[in-house]
């Protein structure tokens, strides 16, 4: 009888492996924090967007901005921090017959600095990251 000898890894490799792999990981992490909070910042630029085409409707049906985002019939998602999936506050900041500036604020700080990402849009859908995150 032939005994077949295989190959194998001993704990101690194993581990070691697993470390260098967790050392690349953790290095590698800061990297992608960027990405994940420019991912979270479309919910806010798509729906600021969203807001000024029904302040423009709202506008040419009244000859008049509106400051409050129900008579334009925005409807927010429910935030995350009542249990829903909406990542961003929106408000009209300021409404007159002539402008307007939409804002959303983060309620989540996406990279743990303490800075809520902020992003603006006017009557003229110029649409600026004032706080970013």
């Amino acid at each position: 009888m032939h005994r077949i000898k295989l190959r194998a890894l001993t704990l101690m490799e194993l581990l070691i492996v697993l470390a260098i792999i967790g050392i690349i990981i953790l290095m590698a992490l800061p990297n992608f924090t960027g990405l994940i909070s420019n991912a979270h910042s479309l919910e806010a630029q798509q729906q600021l967007g969203i807001i000024h085409s029904f302040q423009k409707t709202y506008f040419f049906t009244h000859s008049k901005y509106s400051e409050d985002l129900n008579a334009i019939h925005f409807e927010e998602n429910k935030l995350v921090t009542q249990g829903g999936n909406g990542k961003y506050d929106f408000e009209i900041v300021n409404a007159s017959p002539t402008s307007f500036l939409a804002r959303a604020t983060a309620v989540v700080d996406f990279d743990g600095d303490g800075e809520y990402n902020v992003w603006e849009i006017d009557q003229d859908k110029t649409l600026r990251e004032v706080v970013p995150d």
